[in-house]
């Protein structure tokens, strides 16, 4: 069965599954996967609703986790490393807690196992102006979202996500859909359940994203995994400190 998500492949050796974050696409961690190719073959997939892979009628994160397990199916992989930052952090860890054999080693990068407040509807309502206007340039596109969103980062990261169709501009993802998906995706991941394998868990010391206060949870759910907080790094701490990240995805995966 091939469900048609979007994957970049690369490397040799092992396999490993990198997932990026809501809005985002797989080739925003092409620098991690850059880190991993000479040990291991690295997967960037667009998760369902991204990119350049299918939409779905529902999103929720078990059916995110459904199609990544899916595509290791149709791609042979019978388990496997996965990364996942953010929203894919939360995927990766719903296919975990949901089918365990699937996973070697998880990493979960600057998010948690809990149920998060909606922080993201400013971002929304920016990104549906966008789609109204139709577009016809890509700095047109880029007021629109200053206009709302006054981290210069933020803004970066959408416009990675818009695409030329014709002679407009629209969003890659599947911004309707997502907003109607925002509060099962803010959800914790498969309540209840416990993955006993080995997890790291990497978090920006500069992020709000993984609370202390949210590390009793992810030992609770995760108890054979180790928390790391990274200096000087933010949400996006693959990218804030890459080299420090890097190193300590590769010595956990080796």
């Amino acid at each position: 069965m091939n469900n048609g998500l979007h994957s970049l492949s690369s490397g040799e050796g092992p396999p490993v599954i990198l997932l990026h974050g809501l809005f985002g696409q797989g080739s925003n961690l092409r620098g991690v996967a850059r880190a991993l190719e000479s040990n291991f073959t690295v997967h960037c997939l667009d998760l369902p609703d991204h990119g350049r892979s299918p939409w779905l009628a529902h999103a929720s994160l078990s059916s995110y986790a459904e199609r990544v397990e899916d595509w290791m199916t149709t791609h042979d992989i019978e388990a496997a490393h996965v990364l996942g930052h953010s929203l894919g952090g939360k995927v990766a860890m719903e296919l975990a807690l949901s089918r365990p054999e699937r996973i070697n080693k998880l990493v979960v990068a600057d998010v948690a196992p809990v149920e998060y407040p909606g922080n993201h509807d400013r971002i929304i309502e920016a990104l549906l102006r966008v789609a109204a206007r139709s577009c016809g340039s890509r700095g047109e596109a880029q007021l629109i979202l200053e206009e709302s969103i006054d981290e210069p980062g933020v803004v970066g990261y959408l416009m990675m996500g818009l695409a030329r169709v014709g002679d407009t501009y629209r969003w890659r993802f599947n911004v309707e859909g997502l907003q109607a998906a925002y509060p099962a995706l803010r959800a914790a991941p498969r309540p209840g359940a416990i993955y006993e394998g080995g997890s790291l868990f990497l978090r920006g010391a500069d992020s709000n994203y993984v609370l202390p206060a949210y590390e009793a949870e992810i030992g609770r759910r995760f108890p054979a995994s180790q928390v790391v907080t990274i200096p000087d790094a933010g949400h996006w701490v693959h990218i804030d400190q890459a080299e420090t990240f890097q190193h300590r995805v590769l010595e956990f995966l080796s």
